[in-house]
C-alpha cells in the first residue's frame, strides 16, 4: 500500500547486450569462460592505452530514450569518476556525469492505488561496467575475494528515477515494466547474470536518504526496501536520527547492513576524458524505429484476442512469455486464444516457477495440443494440470518426453460419459457417504453443494465434467428448503 511518508527513487544499471565492450574489442559473452580471458591493456587500463566508443552502444541507449520519451541532449561528455575499489582497475570509471547521453522522459506503471501512474526519468547516462569480485565463502565472513576483470569495459546505461515511487512494491512494479521494455528493444538479456544491478534510494519525510546499493534482483529491491522502511521508521519512532550513508544488502538474511557514510559528488573529483571527445548523436534520433512496446502489445492483445486486462497485462510483461503465447494461439486464434491465456498466465507460469524452469524449455507445439484437448473437452480442467505437470516434469528430467494425447491414453484421463449409469453410481456413493454435507445443501448452505462435486471428481480421479456433476447431484438430492 502507498505511504506518503516513504519517497523511493532508483538508479538502475542495464548492461547492453553488444558483442564488445564500450572501449574496446573484447567481447562481452565470457560468462562462461574463465577468469581473465577476455581483458585487453584498454579495459584493463594499461598505461598508453586507448579507448575507441562502441557506436552500437550509443545507439541501444539512444533506442532506450526513445522509448521512455527522454531528450537526446545536442551534446554529451565522458568524464572519469575517481575512487578505490578492487574491481575497479583503473582506479577510476568512465561515465557521464553533468552532460549525460539524455534526460526527461517518464515510465507509465500501475499505482498501488489503482490506475495509472507515471514515475518520471531523471537523466539516462552510459558508462563502463567494473570488473567483479569474487568472495571464497561469503562477503561478510569470506577468508578471501578474487578478482575478475571479464566484465570490466562492458558498456552500461545508468536509468536515473525521480523520487516518485512511495512503497517497495511500487518500486518493484517500475522495474518489471522498465525491464520488459528494454527486452522489447532488443538491447538487453534478463537471462545473463548480473545483467540488471540497482541502487535504491530511499528515505522517510522530513530525514535524510539512505542508499541500499548493488541489488541484483527485482524481488531483492522489493525486499530491501521493504526492510529499510521499517528500520527508518524504528528510528525515528525512538527520537533518533536517521544517518545519511550507503548500506548493502544481504539477501540471504534479508536485511541491509551499513557499508560506510554516504559519498558527495566531489569525492569522486569527476573531470572530462581527455581521450575522448563530445558526442554530438541528437539528429541519430529521427533514424530510430522502436518495436511494438508492451503498453501497445497489451492493448493489441485485449482487442485481438479477446484478452481481459489481467491476463494481458501478465503476458505481456516479458517479451518470451508474449512471443510463446501468440505461437500458442496461432494455429488457430478464435477457438484457442481465451483458454491459453487463462492456462498460460493462471497454470503453466506457476509450475514453472515451482520447479524453476525456463519458459524456454516448454514447446508450443505441445502447449497448443493440450489447450485445445482441454477446449474441446477431451479432457477435464483437472486431468489438464495433470498432464502439464507430467509434461514439464519430463522436459525438467531431459529424457523422452510423450505428446499430451499419449499422456492421457498412458494414465486413462479422458473425460468419462456423460450421464450414464456408472457416473449415477459414484454420486450415489458421494452422497451416502457424505450426510451432512448433503443436510447442509438441502437447509440452503451452497458450499455443501461444491464438496460433493470435489469428492465424486475424486472418485472419478478428476476424469468428469464439473458441470454436469453439478447437474446430476442437484437433480439426483431433489428439492431443497429455500
Amino acid at each position: 500500500m502507498t505511504d506518503p511518508q516513504v519517497i523511493v527513487g532508483l538508479e538502475v544499471h542495464c548492461q547492453l547486450n553488444t558483442e564488445s565492450k564500450l572501449f574496446c574489442g573484447c567481447s562481452t559473452d565470457y560468462r562462461n569462460d574463465g577468469p581473465n580471458t577476455h581483458v585487453c591493456p584498454v579495459c584493463l587500463g594499461l598505461p598508453g592505452s586507448m579507448p575507441v566508443l562502441n557506436k552500437k552502444a550509443i545507439g541501444y541507449a539512444m533506442r532506450v530514450a526513445k522509448a521512455i520519451s527522454c531528450e537526446v541532449l545536442p551534446e554529451s561528455e565522458f568524464s572519469r569518476k575517481n575512487y578505490f575499489y578492487p574491481d575497479l582497475d583503473k582506479a577510476y570509471q568512465i561515465t557521464q556525469y553533468d552532460k549525460p547521453l539524455a534526460q526527461g522522459g517518464y515510465l507509465e506503471i500501475e499505482g498501488d492505488e489503482g490506475g495509472g501512474k507515471r514515475v518520471r526519468i531523471t537523466r539516462i547516462h552510459v558508462e563502463e561496467d567494473p570488473g567483479r569480485l569474487v568472495h571464497m565463502g561469503n562477503a561478510e565472513r569470506g577468508k578471501y575475494s578474487l578478482v575478475d576483470y571479464n566484465r570490466a569495459g562492458i558498456p552500461l546505461i545508468e536509468i536515473v528515477s525521480e523520487p516518485d515511487m512511495r512503497s517497495p512494491k511500487e518500486a518493484r512494479k517500475f522495474l518489471n515494466k522498465l525491464r520488459a521494455t528494454l527486452e522489447y528493444l532488443g538491447v538487453f538479456d534478463s537471462e545473463k547474470e548480473g545483467s540488471l544491478r540497482v541502487d535504491a534510494n530511499i528515505s522517510i519525510v522530513g530525514s535524510e536518504r539512505v542508499e541500499v546499493k548493488n541489488i541484483t534482483s527485482y524481488k531483492g529491491v522489493e525486499k530491501a526496501l521493504t526492510f529499510e522502511v521499517t528500520r527508518q521508521k524504528n528510528i525515528l519512532r525512538r527520537g533518533l536520527a536517521v544517518d545519511r550513508e550507503t548500506r548493502h544488502f544481504l539477501e540471504a538474511r534479508g536485511i541491509t547492513q551499513s557499508a560506510r557514510s554516504k559519498e558527495q559528488e566531489h569525492d569522486y573529483r569527476y573531470f572530462p576524458e581527455p581521450d575522448l571527445r563530445p558526442l554530438h548523436v541528437q539528429s541519430w534520433v529521427a533514424g530510430i524505429t522502436l518495436p511494438e512496446l508492451p503498453d501497445a502489445r497489451r492493448e493489441r492483445f485485449i482487442a485481438q484476442y479477446g484478452c481481459s486486462l489481467n491476463h494481458a497485462r501478465t503476458l505481456t510483461g516479458e517479451l518470451r512469455l508474449a512471443n510463446f503465447y501468440e505461437n500458442v494461439v496461432s494455429p488457430d486464434p478464435g477457438g484457442l486464444a481465451n483458454s491459453a491465456a487463462t492456462w498460460i498466465a493462471d497454470t503453466l507460469i506457476g509450475e514453472l516457477n515451482y520447479r524453476g524452469m525456463s519458459l524456454d524449455t516448454v514447446h508450443a507445439k505441445d502447449f497448443t495440443a493440450l489447450v485445445r484437448l482441454i477446449t474441446k473437452g477431451t479432457i477435464t480442467d483437472k486431468s489438464g494440470v495433470e498432464v502439464l505437470r507430467v509434461m514439464l516434469d519430463q522436459r525438467m528430467g531431459g529424457g523422452a518426453h510423450e505428446t499430451p494425447a499419449a499422456i492421457i491414453s498412458r494414465l486413462n484421463l479422458a473425460k468419462t460419459a456423460g450421464d450414464d449409469g456408472a457416473l449415477a453410481a459414484v454420486i450415489s456413493e458421494v452422497i451416502k457417504e457424505n450426510s451432512k454435507a448433503v443436510e447442509d445443501y438441502r437447509n440452503g448452505k451452497n458450499g455443501a453443494l461444491n464438496f460433493l462435486v470435489g469428492q465424486a471428481m475424486k472418485k472419478t480421479r478428476g476424469r468428469s465434467d464439473p458441470g454436469e456433476l453439478n447437474r446430476m447431484i442437484i437433480r439426483m438430492l431433489g428439492d431443497r428448503e429455500a
